[in-house]
């Protein structure tokens, strides 16, 4: 259903540096400037300013203030959920380690050294095919199943160019503003258009379409993007339906700590709360 060559496409290891900033660097990017005022947004280095419409970048800015706001964005640490088809991961934005989990199959792997283990049943398969294969994949599963996660996060990464496109309502009847991303040198299928609806009154997201080539008049797909909650010190949305079937994320949580040997850990663990 969730075909990872069809939807995996953005903020590859461009951007990665920036993700894993902890709180140290956050505060550096906060006091970058701009005509002598402080930025509190800063988008990634490669960000499209100059092909981005000013309005469309005012109201990213303000669904990352509604979301909990940058210096939340840039403090929280880890990050889990539960992703369609049964899997379930841990993202440490501090240091790109990253714990996936399906069924009985559990990877330990570091997205920025690409080095890793595998285990079934917790024995260590990482130098059999199978095992070979999960890791030759994971950056791809991250990418795809972390965007599904934190797209609104995301619409001033780099590669990025956000313009605007006009008003629009929502499944639901909610007047909202058009976003499109548009990606340029970046991710592994640039060629991918967003359409990102961002309610007028809530400032937030309700709504995201895909198209799988940027000329292609209709999405793939359109689905809700609602059922906010607080995690941490930031909100992430569970809901993902369609105009008539269900969807969502679940076991989403956001804390700056975590039990011992949850990362290394070669069975399925328990979720975060």
């Amino acid at each position: 259903m969730f075909s990872l060559s069809r939807l995996v496409h953005v903020f590859l290891f461009a951007a990665f540096g920036l993700l894993l900033a902890g709180p140290a660097q956050a505060q550096k990017q906060k006091m970058k400037t701009k005509g002598g005022l402080a930025v509190s947004y800063p988008a990634a280095e490669g960000f499209d300013v100059a092909g981005s419409d000013p309005k469309a970048v005012a109201i990213a800015d303000r669904v990352m203030r509604e979301m909990g706001g940058y210096d939340a964005w840039r403090n929280t640490r880890f990050l889990a959920w539960s992703f369609f088809g049964g899997q379930y991961q841990i993202w440490d934005k501090y240091t790109g380690d990253f714990h996936w989990e399906k069924d009985s199959l559990v990877a330990n792997f570091n997205l920025s050294t690409k080095q890793g283990h595998v285990y079934s049943r917790g024995q260590d398969i990482s130098a059999s095919p199978a095992g070979q294969k999960t890791l030759e994949r994971l950056p791809a599963i991250w990418i795809n199943n972390s965007y599904w996660l934190l797209m609104p996060f995301k619409l001033k990464d780099s590669g990025v160019t956000l313009t605007y496109k006009g008003e629009a309502k929502t499944m639901d009847g909610a007047v909202a503003d058009v976003l499109q991303m548009t990606f340029k040198n970046v991710g592994v299928t640039p060629q991918n258009r967003y359409e990102v609806l961002v309610n007028r009154a809530t400032g937030l997201v309700d709504e995201w379409a895909y198209f799988a080539t940027a000329t292609d008049a209709q999405p793939a797909f359109r689905r809700r993007w609602n059922e906010y909650g607080k995690h941490g010190s930031i909100l992430l949305a569970a809901g993902r339906s369609e105009a008539a079937k269900p969807g969502r994320l679940d076991n989403i949580a956001a804390t700056q700590t975590l039990p011992a040997d949850v990362m290394t850990s070669k069975t399925p663990v328990a979720k975060l709360k």
